[in-house]
């Protein structure tokens, strides 16, 4: 009896201790990005085994029934998480009382079209969801930017919700970080994991700097600084760079289609860092709001940095030495960076 008793104390115990859902909402949610996404937020990859949540997609009218057969889709993977799943088209709507905010939707560049078009269209958008992101989600709300320009939307975005703390916001380079520690990998011969602290810095475009200076590869079981464990400085200042700047228009010229599985899976890597935090002693890329960076970036950018990870913060990590070769390339994408935000800034005052 007692035994009996202890059981259906610990079982009531464990019902009472259940999590409450979280509201994560995914803009874009009819496109491929967001179909290769939702089944890893939703089976528990990125917020955790035990955390119920309720998932919210976001799209243009148009692709609304697309959006449908998502919801179908997502409801007979019979997910246990998952509490339930909520189609709108309506950012007032999908942004209301949430906790995660994935913003992949975002205009495409179209064949013929000027990159001060693209980004006068995408400053309406990040201004609308950011103006939504103000006045109807949480005040803790984690935001993610990941379509492009992603460092810029993301500037537009926080700049419209200014209730809410600027390091709330972030964008994507982890796909960047991935791919250039996949490359190191595989230049070594060893898992991708054997490779820790490469950074992105500054851009989401083809300005970025891919840089292992501060890298690491464990190497049959010893831990060798990235120069040293690739043994070819020429390839690493060179080759390396470019594939990795270079990468995403690699994929279009031979899927026809854009990174959308390897995007997924850095979306769900960043979002679970900023969930659990980072390992120890290791550092991985966000673009992050660049206020009060010891590196000399301008300061109302939204600029990858290496950063690391407690409590839900991130902090970028300082102190870094930096060559002459870094310092130029940091400067390039910084500039390019800025570029852009006083061509969007113009855009977001008429």
């Amino acid at each position: 009896m007692l035994t009996l008793l202890t059981s259906m104390y610990l079982v009531v115990r464990a019902v009472s201790q259940q999590a409450e859902p979280i509201r994560v909402v995914v803009t874009g949610a009819a496109g491929q990005i967001a179909y290769s996404l939702l089944y890893g937020i939703a089976k528990g990859d990125v917020f955790g085994k035990d955390q119920p949540l309720i998932l919210v997609l976001l799209d243009i009218p148009p692709m609304y029934p697309v959006m449908e057969g998502v919801v179908m889709e997502l409801q007979d993977c019979a997910l246990p998480l998952l509490r339930e799943v909520i189609a709108s088209d309506k950012v007032e709507e999908a942004f209301k009382d949430i906790d995660v905010a994935i913003l992949v939707g975002s205009m495409p560049r179209k064949e013929g079209m000027e990159r001060k078009d693209l980004l006068k269209a995408n400053v309406a958008i990040f201004k609308s969801q950011g103006s939504a992101l103000d006045k109807f989600a949480k005040k803790t709300v984690k935001v993610l930017v990941v379509g492009n320009p992603a460092n810029t939307n993301c500037l537009i975005a926080s700049k419209s919700a200014p209730s809410i703390p600027k390091e709330n916001f972030s964008c994507l380079t982890r796909l960047d970080h991935n791919r250039a520690s996949s490359q190191v990998a595989m230049r070594c011969g060893v898992s991708s994991n054997s490779v820790k602290n490469v950074i992105i810095w500054g851009n989401h475009s083809s300005t970025q700097y891919p840089d292992v200076h501060h890298a690491k590869v464990n190497v049959g079981g010893a831990e060798k600084a990235a120069y040293d464990a690739v043994k070819n400085d020429a390839w690493l200042r060179g080759d390396f760079i470019s594939t990795v700047q270079q990468r995403g228009a690699a994929v279009i010229k031979a899927r026809k289609l854009s990174s959308a599985m390897s995007a997924a899976k850095a979306i769900c890597d960043h979002m679970h860092d900023i969930w659990f935090g980072t390992k120890e002693g290791e550092f991985i890329s966000m673009g992050v709001y660049a206020g009060g960076n010891s590196y000399g970036i301008p300061e109302d950018l939204i600029y990858s940095f290496p950063v690391q990870i407690k409590n839900k913060t991130w902090k970028v990590v300082d102190g870094l030495p930096i060559n002459d070769f870094s310092r130029a390339k940091m400067d390039a994408t910084a500039a390019e960076l800025v570029e852009e935000r006083d061509t969007a800034l113009n855009f977001l005052s008429q």
